[in-house]
């Protein structure tokens, strides 16, 4: 039951990271303090489809 779900970047609005969550589990979407090697920082990462 799990999903692969991408990582978009805030602010270059590039898609980053690929991760998995379980939908059942989970209802919200996932947000992550993630590097950005395109922004150069750590920067907030939210879900995408």
């Amino acid at each position: 039951m799990r999903e692969i779900v991408t990582l978009q970047c805030t602010e270059c609005k590039r898609r980053n990271y690929t991760t998995t969550r379980n939908k059942k589990q989970q209802q919200e979407k996932i947000q992550q303090k993630k590097y950005c090697r395109f922004c150069r920082k750590h920067i907030l990462h939210k879900e995408t489809k």
